[in-house]
């Protein structure tokens, strides 16, 4: 089987190694920017030694993982001397091939494979990469090998263009780091009726979570809920007169996403034209 080193050990690098030794593949070798970082992910793996340089993960493996942050990525790509043996992986989520191109003209194989997965720390890391979507790019052996490891940690494989990767990425920030802002905010309005933000969060994720199941077992439109699907005027009225007067910062945001979910009230069919135009009235101000 194919011999593995990763080059940064970070959360995704740390999840990938943890992962695919767990599944039989070999991870050999490790660096990282610290030492320490790369002596501890060595040591969770019988077969794997930590080494003070990329050049050294380079020169011991044959699928090479760049697992640095995304800025860090073209720089470790130009610096190692790479070799035909080499099969060379990035994971970041927005950046392309074009970033690995001094191990191509070095003659490795390139390719991509980014998790569209959510890590908020090392552990969480490792309990959430299996059963993830992997957003690949390359071409000939390096795909299947790409594919092969997506399958291998239960997950699915979708193709991806080098015009796609920017757009692809925008879509994961928006479903995902920007749910997190929309729960800040969220919670910001309950601490204006006296609830603190733990409290909030507790009280709310029931219904977040039935939201997700929701959008995954009804699936868009018909898992809409709320005033705009029903067309109920006199509560979006009641709302913006609500933030009108107690929390004026909060009343744009909450018409414009108004308005951007007024359409998917419409297609799935409980919002009626007539009420759509009035709503839209209302949100525009």
């Amino acid at each position: 089987m194919i011999k593995i080193g990763f080059i940064g050990a970070g959360k995704v690098g740390t999840a990938l190694a943890t992962q695919l030794s767990g599944k039989g593949y070999p991870v050999v070798a490790v660096a990282s920017r610290t030492r320490a970082a790369a002596e501890k992910l060595a040591g969770t793996m019988a077969s794997c030694k930590a080494y003070d340089t990329a050049q050294s993960v380079a020169d011991n493996a044959e699928l090479v993982f760049i697992t640095t942050p995304d800025d860090a990525i073209d720089k470790v790509a130009g610096q190692v001397k790479w070799n035909k043996g080499n099969s060379v992986v990035h994971c970041s989520g927005a950046g392309s091939l074009d970033i690995l191109k001094p191990a191509e003209q070095a003659g490795a194989k390139i390719g991509a494979i980014h998790p569209l997965q959510s890590f908020a720390n090392v552990r969480q890391a490792i309990e959430n990469i299996p059963g993830s979507t992997f957003a690949i790019e390359g071409s000939g052996p390096i795909i299947d090998l790409l594919k092969e490891i997506a399958t291998a940690l239960n997950g699915k494989a979708i193709e991806l263009g080098a015009g796609n990767k920017v757009l692809y990425h925008a879509a994961a920030v928006m479903a995902c780091n920007y749910f997190v802002t929309l729960m800040k905010l969220a919670t910001d309005i309950w601490q204006g009726f006296g609830v603190n933000s733990n409290d909030a969060i507790q009280a709310l994720s029931p219904l977040v979570q039935g939201t997700v199941n929701n959008i995954i077992n009804v699936g868009l439109p018909d898992c809409l809920t709320g005033p705009i699907a029903r067309g109920d005027v006199g509560t979006i009225n009641k709302h913006i007169q609500a933030f009108s007067e107690k929390m004026p910062e909060m009343q744009k945001i909450y018409c414009e996403l108004g308005l951007k979910t007024i359409p998917i009230g419409t297609a799935k069919g409980t919002l009626n034209s007539e009420k759509a135009e009035e709503l839209k009235k209302i949100l525009e101000g």
